[in-house]
Parts: structure tokens; sequence; C-alpha cells
């Protein structure tokens, strides 16, 4: 289950579970945290790439997922009906945030920082612990026939990213049962979420954060 905290951010029970570690999904109405000491950025390019930042903050690089053990320090990534996935380590305390869109979804970014939370820090998948926040859902996401081919279908289609998402990361080896999803739309959302594909270049951005404590 997702619910919003006070300061209109929403937040996964399961990851709640986790004493240690900090976390939550941005909306329309949270507090903008991207001048935060804490916080690590990537300027997002809908790629594969993942950056470990390793105590670094401000913006580190380019790529999707942005990669953190280090105690008191936040990993974001930015969305709007794009999918921001956290990834959380329970056996290392290490975690990630990863910004999915389609080319992102294609091109397996979620495995990519899978792997890459592999090589940093010893993650074994069996230990992770997954939240897909808010995304535009298959409600409102029909793509054309050059997408749609990239997902197995055939002309105009629907894509549900999130199951996709999650199907990537149970095919790398996360048990389904430790992947939660927020199922909640974007682009339906009107009063709480930002959306691209609803607003265009009017549409803000929303921030999604995780760290150790």
């Amino acid at each position: 289950m997702f619910y919003k905290d006070p300061q209109s951010f929403y937040r996964s029970s399961a990851l709640d579970g986790f004493g240690w570690l900090e976390h939550g999904f941005g909306t329309c109405h949270s507090p903008d945290f991207t001048g935060d000491e804490r916080l690590a950025t990537v300027r997002q390019i809908h790629s594969d790439i993942c950056a470990a930042a390793r105590g670094r903050t401000g913006l580190i690089g380019e790529g999707d997922a942005v990669l953190e053990n280090v105690p008191g320090h936040l990993a974001g990534v930015k969305t709007a009906d794009c999918l921001p996935i956290l990834l959380v380590d329970e056996e290392h305390r290490a975690v990630a945030a990863v910004h999915a869109g389609w080319r992102g979804t294609v091109s397996g970014i979620v495995r990519a920082a899978i792997g890459k939370m592999l090589e940093e820090f010893g993650t074994r998948p069996a230990h992770i612990h997954a939240a897909i926040g808010p995304g535009i859902g298959k409600c409102c996401y029909e793509v054309g026939p050059e997408v749609a081919v990239q997902f197995g279908a055939t002309g105009r289609a629907k894509i549900d990213l999130a199951e996709e998402n999650r199907r990537l990361m149970i095919e790398a080896g996360v048990p389904g049962a430790q992947i939660q999803t927020a199922g909640l739309c974007t682009m339906c959302s009107v009063e709480d979420f930002h959306s691209y594909r609803r607003d265009k270049e009017r549409a803000g951005r929303m921030l999604s954060v995780v760290g150790v404590r």
C-alpha cells in the first residue's frame, strides 16, 4: 500500500518497515528538495546508465539511476509520467533511485541498476525490496506502432510500464512479493501529479528520493 505523508510525499508501507531508510515519492505539492545538500541526482537521458554516488552530492553525471549507501545521503530521480523506482538492499543497507520511461524500460534500466548494486555493494537480488512509484498508467498510456513494437505489440497499443518493470525485476531475481506498485496514474490524477503527456512543456517535475539515515 502507498499513502501520502504530511509533506505530500507518497510512501511505500513495505519500505516503511526499514527503520534505517528514508524515502518518498514526490507530488505537485511536495517541498522542493532539489537543492538539498544531501541529494545526488543525474542528468536523465532515458538510458541504461547507472551512477554510483559514493558520498558525492549535486549533479553527479548523466544516466537514469543513482546508487548510494553512505548514511545521511539521498539518491533522487525526477519524473512527470515516467516511473520512479526505488530499490532497497536490506542486507547491505544500500539503495538506488531509478528513472524508467519507455526508452529506459526497453533498455532495461532497472535490471542494470540491480547489476550495478551487485557490483558496488555485493547486493543479492533476493534481498532487494522495490517500490514502483506513481507514473502514467496503462489506462492513459497509448503509444504508436513504433513504440508498441518495442514491447512486442503491433499497431497502437496501451503499455503497462509498471508491469514491464516488475517483470524485469523478477527476471533479475527479485522476489515478486518484495515488489510493491503504487498503482497511481500521473495523467489521471490532476490534483496530485505533474504529467508531461497531459501538460506538455508546462509540466513540472516530481522528485523521488531514497537514502540511508
